[in-house]
């Protein structure tokens, strides 16, 4: 089977890995810092992770972009800007990698917000302590990829 590390990127940023751990990173700037700081700890976070396990695939949720009133370029900025990561990292490796687009793993969790999204998670997943939405969507994302792949049942839970 592959072993897959699915990310749900953002300033709290999701992560579920195939072999049952999942948690969240924070990625916020403090004070005093560049924006490039959430860069640096992002991919200093995924190369750790990707080097404390057997990371085959990469997978991970792509936002939906607004367009006028509702348009947020920063929140589009810097997704585009960790997927960049990401991206070259798999590349880099060797890993296969793809996203999944938000709606998609909603609907795969029967959810229509990100309060049902974990909601529905923590139905999902018991044995996991779920902190937030993000670490529901990486989860979620984690899901898509397994089923996907052609995982079992028995790695599906």
């Amino acid at each position: 089977m592959r072993s897959i590390l699915a990310l749900d990127f953002g300033a709290t940023t999701g992560w579920a890995h195939s072999w049952g751990q999942s948690g969240t990173w924070n990625l916020k700037i403090r004070e005093d810092e560049s924006s490039g700081m959430r860069l640096l700890r992002f991919e200093a976070k995924l190369r750790e992770l990707v080097e404390a396990t057997t990371t085959t695939v990469i997978v991970w949720e792509t936002i939906s972009v607004a367009s006028g009133k509702r348009a947020n370029v920063k929140v589009v900025k810097a997704h585009t800007k960790l997927q960049a990561i990401v991206e070259r990292l798999a590349v880099e490796l060797g890993y296969e990698h793809k996203s999944y687009n938000n709606s998609t793993i909603k609907q795969r969790a029967g959810a229509k917000n990100k309060d049902e999204i974990l909601e529905q998670a923590c139905e999902q997943w018991p044995d996991q302590d779920i902190e937030d939405d993000n670490q529901a969507d990486a989860l979620w994302c984690l899901l898509l990829a397994q089923e996907e792949l052609g995982a079992t049942t028995e790695e599906l839970t």
